[in-house]
C-alpha cells in the first residue's frame, strides 16, 4: 500500500511534567497501527502555531493529518476517516456501526468534555473542583456498562474502544474511585500490540527531542 497518510505533531514536549504519551496524535497513530495503514509524522514547532500551521488546524493544536489530496484537523475527525477506509476499525453491518459511532461519540463528549476540565482544575491545585460530582456521575454509567460487556460495541474492537480507552488512560482517571470494570478493560486494551507500538513511537519521538536540546539522561 502507498503510503499517503502523514500524521502532524509537535516537535517537542517536556519528558518532565509534560504530556508526552498523551499528546492526541497517539489516536491516529493507533488507530493506523490497528488498521495496518502505513504513515508518516511530521511535526510542527511546540508554542503558538505560526501562519503555516494555523492554516491547517485553526486553533494552532496538534494532531492534524492529511490523507493524500484530504486534510483535516481534530482527532475524532482524524480517526473517524482513517475507521471509513478500515472494517478493522469499523464496522459494515448498519447496527453496529451505529452503535460505533455514538460511543465513538460518548467518548469525546460525554466523558472527555468532563474529565479533560476536571483534570485541569486537579493539577492546577484549584482548591475547589467543582465537577468531581458531575465526573463521578459520568464514570460510574462507565462502570455499570463495562461490567455488562468486553467492548462497547459490535461484540469486538472498534475506534469506540481505541477513544474510550484513550480517555479513559489518565493515570488520575484511573485512580479516581474504586472502578474495577473500567481498570480491567482500559488495562486489557492498553495491552494491545497496536496501541504499545503507538505510544512507544511517540515517546521515543519525544525523547529524542529532549535529547537534541540537552535535557535527556545524563
Amino acid at each position: 500500500m502507498h503510503e499517503t497518510i502523514t500524521i502532524w505533531t509537535l516537535d517537542w514536549e517536556p519528558m518532565t511534567n509534560g504530556p508526552a504519551g498523551f499528546v492526541r496524535d497517539l489516536r491516529l497513530r493507533w488507530a493506523c497501527e490497528e488498521a495496518g495503514f502505513p504513515y508518516s509524522v511530521r511535526t510542527v514547532p511546540l508554542g503558538e502555531g505560526g501562519p503555516v500551521h494555523l492554516a491547517r488546524q485553526p486553533f494552532g493544536q496538534v494532531p492534524f493529518m492529511s490523507d493524500g489530496d484530504l486534510h483535516m484537523f481534530e482527532s475524532g475527525a482524524c480517526v473517524l476517516h482513517l475507521a471509513e477506509k478500515s472494517e478493522t476499525l469499523m464496522p459494515r453491518d448498519p447496527q453496529a456501526r451505529t452503535d460505533t459511532l455514538q460511543w465513538l461519540f460518548a467518548a469525546l463528549n460525554s466523558i472527555e468534555m468532563v474529565s479533560v476540565p476536571w483534570w485541569f482544575l486537579e493539577v492546577t491545585g484549584a482548591t475547589e473542583n467543582g465537577l468531581t460530582g458531575w465526573l463521578e456521575s459520568r464514570l460510574a454509567h462507565m462502570e455499570r456498562t463495562l461490567k455488562e460487556r468486553d467492548w462497547l460495541a459490535a461484540g469486538r474492537f472498534t475506534i469506540a474502544d481505541l477513544m474510550m480507552t484513550d480517555v479513559l488512560r489518565a493515570p488520575k482517571l484511573r485512580a479516581f474511585r474504586d472502578r474495577p470494570a473500567t481498570e480491567a478493560y482500559v488495562a486489557r486494551i492498553m495491552d494491545r500490540p497496536a496501541f504499545k507500538k503507538a505510544h512507544a513511537d511517540q515517546m521515543a519521538h519525544f525523547e529524542a527531542a529532549d535529547a537534541a536540546r540537552g535535557l535527556g539522561e545524563s
